[in-house]
């Protein structure tokens, strides 16, 4: 419990006090239980060098989450910072760098913020959630546009561990006001107390999408805003695709609406000014296979003499953004 014990305290005079009511005891559930690999994890942790910034321009939340500079750290420092992270690979959401040596993650996130950035409220102040945040890549960019405070959910410890790596070079400042628990959006309650919440690259992984919605929805306050970004099909508004048993070679791949089926959905269940904002290609620059992620990526999911289609034959990835406010 001691890694949450900061943020469970911000709870208390926050907004989503109530969370408080549940969240502690699953928190305990997944220290005493956690995954085979999330000790190793949180050693690899425990090792890293002991680097500090001098000022706080030694930190950019930009496209790439920079913290340090190169001068900061020695030669051999900077190799057993890399070794000791690439135990924590595969990373897939960045880049990062950290006192001049890089993370060059698997996507290109950087590029879809740019694509988000300009279709949301301002953050200024806000109270801001990210569900699915992976390493927390995004958490970094909401806080550079000024949410007072960012809540990531993700049960992947994994990324738990990479968003602990980085936050542990964070200025305090910054470190207080980001937060993560390794929890999923179906054990969290309807609190009806953020701002903003993010959703992106999840709806296409859940069994039952229109819950998934409603939980999203339950999240929000009053008159917030959803940016939602997920994998889409062409077509009208009656437009839906259930592909077999791999899309793109992924397993957990259930529902994919169109863009237009996907605004139906959330009129539906209540939400308001929907808006398609971005249709996007993923390209192969945008999603690649690294020295940080040597596992098969997007270039082995497509067809080799055809990447406007998957391996199995269907169209490839098309991913939308969606804003609307509840």
């Amino acid at each position: 419990m001691d890694w949450f014990n900061a943020s469970l305290a911000r709870l208390i005079d926050s907004p989503h006090a109530a969370w408080l009511e549940t969240l502690p005891a699953q928190l305990r559930q997944f220290t005493d239980k956690p995954h085979g690999d999330f000790r190793k994890w949180q050693r690899v942790l425990k090792q890293l060098p002991s680097l500090s910034i001098e000022r706080d321009d030694d930190v950019s939340l930009g496209d790439t989450v920079t913290v340090g500079r190169a001068q900061q750290a020695t030669d051999s420092q900077r190799a057993q910072l890399r070794g000791l992270l690439m135990q924590l690979c595969p990373w897939r959401k960045g880049p990062f760098e950290l006192f001049g040596m890089n993370i060059d993650t698997e996507w290109r996130s950087d590029w879809k913020w740019q694509r988000v950035a300009p279709h949301i409220d301002s953050l200024q102040g806000k109270q801001v959630l990210d569900v699915g945040c992976g390493s927390g890549y995004h958490l970094w960019r909401m806080l550079e546009a000024g949410a007072a405070d960012v809540w990531g959910v993700d049960p992947g410890e994994l990324f738990l561990t990479q968003f602990q790596a980085i936050k542990k070079y964070m200025p305090t400042a910054l470190a207080k006001r980001a937060h993560f628990f390794p929890v999923g959006i179906e054990q969290m309650p309807q609190l009806n107390s953020f701002d903003t919440v993010f959703s992106m690259g999840v709806l296409y992984h859940r069994r039952s999408p229109l819950e998934f919605l409603q939980q999203l929805k339950g999240l929000l306050k009053p008159g917030g805003q959803l940016v939602l970004e997920t994998i889409v099909v062409e077509g009208d508004e009656t437009t839906v695709m259930m592909p077999g048993e791999r899309y793109a070679q992924m397993r957990n791949v259930w529902f994919l609406p169109s863009a237009k089926a996907l605004a139906v959905w959330m009129q539906r269940l209540g939400f308001t000014d929907i808006e398609v904002v971005d249709h996007n290609t993923t390209s192969l620059q945008e999603q690649r296979a690294t020295d940080w992620m040597r596992g098969e990526s997007l270039a082995d999911f497509l067809d080799p003499n055809d990447h406007k289609m998957t391996i199995e034959g269907y169209k490839a990835p098309i991913r939308a953004i969606l804003t609307a406010r509840t």
